[in-house]
């Protein structure tokens, strides 16, 4: 197929109604482009009344409370959250956090999570795998990606997402799943539980795009029904030169409803948002493809290589090389 550069193809007129929209798994898209990980870390099986807690070590964090009742307050919410079993949170970009018991008198003792599976204090009676014992199950871990999906995934997120077992089948089952793992020190738990991390992530993004206090971001933009149409487009062609007027019609509104609307769902404009995206691709191509620089950016919509070249600088702060030779080399830069 001959792709025309994007200059050749700006005063292309389409025909009304709309076009035909792409099938496309725009999560499963994103997922693979910034490289996100679900790492569960550790965790603890406590009775009695407890705490733990302290600074965040990392800008995303998943906790998963497997059995019991718990409360959580971190900086940023305005009061203490409670938990259930089965419970999921997601921290995003906290600075401390306080997990314990909901009740209790006397004083609490301090936990400190164990490192790593099998946990010693979620095998043997009491543990994971104890469906009689009373106190609680915790499971901590983190989402690891690299720093531009670090950006995507900060501006998606609430400060504090929280997922209900209860509304959710699917997520239920995987925590019966891999509570079974991680409370057996079976050949291949440790592999399995590395799988479960990343299912776990996957369930929780899922529960979130039905979530109504969604900030501005993707996953917002994931749930509108409205955009989605013209947000396939972006995906499945990013190398066209896309106009308001060609998404608008996409997505069956005028042209200044579909700029509004499409702003204040995913909190840029869409051209703004092509281009973000268009990098996103082009981060993927350099770390993983000995494509031509010329070719990449043919392939992202760039009319030249110096066009595309200076995008990438003004979007990462490093040249296209610099960025391939850096990430192929295994080294990692601050968000």
């Amino acid at each position: 197929m001959v792709v025309r550069p994007p200059f050749l193809r700006e005063s292309t007129t389409v025909s009304s109604p709309a076009y035909s929209t792409p099938r496309t798994d725009q999560l499963s898209e994103l997922l693979d482009l910034i490289e996100v990980r679900g790492v569960l870390t550790g965790g603890f099986a406590v009775d009695g009344p407890w705490v733990t807690g302290g600074a965040m070590d990392h800008p995303l964090k998943l906790l998963v409370l497997g059995r019991g009742r718990a409360r959580i307050s971190t900086d940023g919410i305005d009061a203490p959250v409670d938990l259930g079993a089965g419970d999921v949170v997601v921290l995003n970009q906290r600075a401390w956090m306080e997990l314990g018991s909901p009740d209790g008198d006397g004083p609490r003792q301090e936990v400190v999570p164990d490192p790593g599976f099998p946990s010693t204090s979620l095998l043997g009676p009491g543990g994971a795998a104890d469906r009689d014992a009373t106190g609680e199950v915790v499971l901590g871990g983190r989402v690891d990606l690299d720093p531009a999906g670090r950006a995507v995934l900060s501006r998606a997120l609430p400060p504090l997402g929280h997922v209900r077992a209860s509304t959710s089948a699917p997520l239920r089952g995987l925590l019966d799943r891999l509570l079974d793992e991680v409370a057996h020190d079976r050949p291949g738990s440790s592999a399995a539980v590395r799988q479960y991390g990343q299912l776990l992530l996957l369930e929780v993004l899922r529960a979130q795009l039905v979530q109504d206090e969604l900030p501005p971001g993707w996953l917002r933009a994931q749930a509108d029904d409205r955009l989605r149409p013209a947000l396939a487009l972006l995906h499945a062609e990013p190398d066209r030169a896309w106009t308001l007027d060609q998404l608008a019609r996409a997505a069956a509104m005028s042209r200044t409803s579909f700029a509004e609307r499409f702003r204040d769902t995913t909190g840029t404009p869409a051209l703004t948002y092509l281009r973000q995206w268009r990098m996103l691709l082009a981060r993927r191509a350099l770390r993983e493809r000995d494509v031509p620089l010329s070719t990449l950016a043919t392939e992202v919509g760039y009319a030249s290589e110096s066009a595309f070249s200076t995008a990438f600088r003004r979007e990462t702060g490093e040249s296209p090389l610099q960025h391939r030779r850096r990430v192929r080399a295994g080294a990692r830069v601050p968000a």
